[in-house]
């Protein structure tokens, strides 16, 4: 598991890690039962605040995707890997949009009139 975060990005470091986990789970890297690194690893291999990593794995119990506990560690759970085929769907609809030479905020603009908020 290759966890990947830019420093330079607008998005928030934690937003980052939950979301490369969540992309692992959902491709297969990751199974049900897999540990994620422990938070003071992965922070050191980071370079950031385990607070940063700690959000994170928060983040991820709350939407149900690992458990976390004591001495156990954050483990990735069942509901982590639901979704695989919503992943493949993604990368089909981003290739036929490459294709079609869609630009993504079009592409964006799309699927928003589709899942309005």
């Amino acid at each position: 598991m290759l966890i990947r975060v830019d420093p330079a990005s607008g998005v928030a470091i934690y937003d980052q890690i939950a979301a490369s986990v969540r992309s692992d789970a959902s491709r297969g890297v990751l199974h049900p039962g897999d540990r994620l690194p422990a938070a003071r690893e992965l922070a050191d291999a980071l370079d950031v605040n385990i607070h940063t990593v700690l959000r994170a794995y928060q983040q991820l119990r709350d939407e149900g995707l690992v458990d976390l506990r004591r001495g156990r560690g954050a483990v990735l759970t069942d509901a982590a890997t639901r979704g695989g085929a919503l992943a493949d769907a993604v990368r089909e609809l981003v290739a036929a949009a490459r294709r079609e030479g869609v630009a993504l905020p079009t592409l964006v603009s799309l699927i928003r009139e589709e899942y309005p908020a």
